[in-house]
């Protein structure tokens, strides 16, 4: 049936008057406390950067931010229960290395999509790798334990079979011509003590986990994987100074809300996040946790989204050169 002038004005109408009532509703947002889930068990470096950034969020939003820890799986369980929830901007994750672009190259069912189901907030910061190894290890640099590794056995741990570290190491291997034997364990609790003992030679790591180890000169850094020296322990050459041009990798940590959030909802979450991240308790405290904090473009969303695409094209190459199955 034809539709006469005045209804097509009325349903015109109709339309904008709907438009009008949803950007109202999203301008009151936030209306109600957020959740930001951490999907690791309370006392990580992402429960703490979580809890650090998220009330200096809350005073920037005018609503709480409440942290949630919802551990499983390497991180895949919490990052699930976001990329399933509401895109209205309440539900939050505290997304990391493992659950955005690692896990999709180990676990065989994953639930989501970490390119596709989450609409990027803002990085926070980055805690970068390291090679350090034991203090009776001959090589004093990255070149002397590249040659070192070619003439006898070196053992370097990680924190496991797929983990973060265990990629930079292969990583690392590949693009030097190294032959450091991969020795993974589970998790870094007994990592780092065993490196102090001695039982193994070296460790892929994270910069700030290794540090008091390297000061008490029961080890000592050949290499930190980062675009400039760390201020904690400025005697440390980047790796590209060591010869291993443009090697960069880090444990980082970043915002993301479920794909599909509302625009103006992501702007001002990014926004309240550049606000938390500037404040100076917060930048203190991660200098004290050995995390450098994200560079103004890594704190968009745009910048963030790119910087996870570049992750997981690296995460996949590492996996390959591993030769890693999804499990």
């Amino acid at each position: 049936m034809p539709i006469s002038r005045r209804g097509l004005l009325r349903a015109l109408g109709s339309v904008s008057v709907l438009a009008m009532f949803s950007r109202r509703a999203y301008a009151a947002w936030p209306e109600r406390p957020i959740r930001l889930i951490v999907p690791f068990a309370p006392g990580g470096n992402a429960d703490i950067v979580a809890r650090l950034v998220g009330g200096r969020m809350s005073e920037a939003l005018g609503q709480p931010v409440v942290v949630e820890n919802r551990a499983g799986a390497g991180g895949s369980l919490g990052a699930e229960l976001v990329a399933r929830a509401a895109p209205d901007g309440y539900t939050l994750l505290t997304g990391s290395n493992g659950p955005l672009t690692v896990n999709p190259f180990v676990q065989a069912k994953l639930g989501y999509d970490p390119l596709k189901d989450f609409a990027p907030i803002g990085l926070t910061s980055q805690v970068p790798h390291a090679l350090i190894v034991h203090a009776a290890v001959p090589a004093r640099s990255l070149q002397e334990l590249i040659a070192l590794s070619r003439q006898q056995q070196v053992g370097v741990g990680t924190a496991g079979i797929g983990s973060a570290t265990h990629l930079t190491l292969e990583r690392f291997n590949a693009q030097t011509g190294a032959k450091l034997l991969h020795v993974p364990y589970r998790g870094g609790g007994a990592l780092l003590p065993d490196l102090v003992a001695g039982t193994i030679q070296g460790a892929m790591t994270e910069f700030s986990s290794a540090l008091p180890h390297h000061r008490g000169g029961k080890a000592r850094f050949v290499g930190i994987a980062s675009a400039k020296r760390s201020p904690l322990a400025p005697e440390v050459a980047t790796m590209d100074e060591g010869g291993v041009k443009d090697f960069a990798a880090a444990s980082y940590i970043g915002i993301l809300a479920p794909s599909g959030t509302p625009q103006d909802v992501v702007a001002r979450l990014q926004a309240a996040l550049t606000t938390a991240l500037g404040a100076s308790a917060v930048l203190d405290r991660m200098r004290e946790l050995g995390a450098e904090v994200a560079t103004p473009e890594l704190m968009s969303a745009a910048g963030f989204g790119a910087f996870i695409r570049q992750e997981y094209e690296r995460s996949r190459v590492a996996a390959q050169i591993a030769g890693l199955k999804k499990e």
